[in-house]
């Protein structure tokens, strides 16, 4: 099969693959339908992170069941399926909190921007989404698999809900769909930070009320001033560096609350500043699986339509350019095509 190599910073390659096996009697095989690139698949890419290379890429897919091991009682081949970015069996007790992505037997996937993907505890990974979606509903269940279940969670964590204000740090796919998620969570109010006018106007469309261009302090002013001194009630910060979480923090009034999935790097939060805060910390990788089952009713009810964040498509073989493009902010979102 072909599938997406990073051989080291920049360096992104299209290569033969061994196709998957099953390997254990609770995994399947799935043909992968569409992938895409998410934004913490540029750490690596700028050289931010050292891992063992190359690595195969990919962690976001949906795509039809080609094969079940022994074990797997809810699937069958022929089913179209999305799954979360971590494998969990759904049934330990971490899971059952609603917490799969720190599941005991948690486990990531090896490249899904592939044209095939072995899926570990199918059964407590893979979602089976009913009929067969149309184009649309495939490009928002795509982003149900990561980048739409990490902003909900981020919102979800932050407590949005009705007659609160939401503040959103970061307008890559994660804010952006972290606005929709407040907006369907009920928020008064969305405030999007952003500094890009093709990013601002998605952000409207996904319910965001006002735009702040102001980062650092003087965003954290701009909010102020929008809440009457006191900050936002919630807070999602999905960009992971130092600034950014700070920038969560300040934004939030005392009794707030900030939902964090940026995944950090070098952030380190200052003790006594946090302590007089009075603001509450919720976050890390997304329990997207927590979350699945009730965004794929949304999306094939099309009750909402997170695929608009996918702002270029390219089959896969050009999957370098869809990393240049997204390193460059060229785009917010690439979907690969088989």
């Amino acid at each position: 099969m072909r599938g997406v190599i990073m051989h080291g910073p920049g360096d992104v390659r299209v290569e033969d693959r061994t196709d998957p096996v099953i390997q254990e009697p609770t995994d399947a095989i799935i043909r992968v339908t569409a992938a895409c690139i998410c934004g913490s698949d540029l750490w690596p890419y700028r050289g931010a992170e050292d891992p063992q290379w190359p690595i195969p890429m990919g962690h976001e897919y949906v795509g039809v069941v080609e094969e079940i091991g022994a074990d797997v009682s809810t699937l069958k081949p022929g089913d179209f399926v999305v799954g979360s970015f971590f494998a969990s069996d759904n049934t330990c007790e971490i899971c059952r909190a609603g917490y799969q992505s720190r599941c005991v037997h948690a486990t990531g996937l090896d490249g899904t921007q592939a044209e095939y993907a072995r899926i570990p505890f199918a059964d407590g990974t893979l979602v089976t989404v009913p009929g067969q979606p149309d184009e649309r509903q495939v490009r928002g269940l795509l982003a149900a698999s990561d980048v739409l279940g990490t902003g909900w969670f981020a919102a979800v964590a932050a407590e949005a809900g009705p007659g609160k204000t939401v503040a959103v740090v970061g307008d890559g796919a994660v804010g952006l769909l972290g606005v929709l998620a407040a907006r369907e969570l009920g928020a008064e109010r969305i405030i999007a930070f952003s500094r890009h006018a093709d990013r601002q106007a998605l952000a409207r469309s996904f319910g965001a009320t006002h735009i702040v261009e102001e980062r650092g302090d003087a965003g954290v002013a701009e909010v102020k001033e929008l809440t009457g001194g006191l900050g936002a009630h919630s807070v999602v910060e999905a960009v992971g560096t130092q600034e950014s979480m700070m920038q969560a923090i300040r934004s939030t009034r005392a009794g707030g609350h900030v939902g964090y999935v940026g995944v950090s790097h070098d952030v380190e939060l200052p003790g006594l500043e946090l302590f007089f805060s009075g603001v509450h910390l919720h976050g890390g990788p997304a329990p997207v699986r927590r979350f699945l089952p009730d965004l794929v009713e949304l999306i094939m009810h099309d009750r909402i339509d997170p695929g608009t964040v996918f702002d270029l498509s390219l089959p896969i073989e050009q999957a370098a350019e869809g990393y240049r493009a997204m390193d460059e902010r060229r785009a917010t979102k690439v979907l690969l095509t088989f």
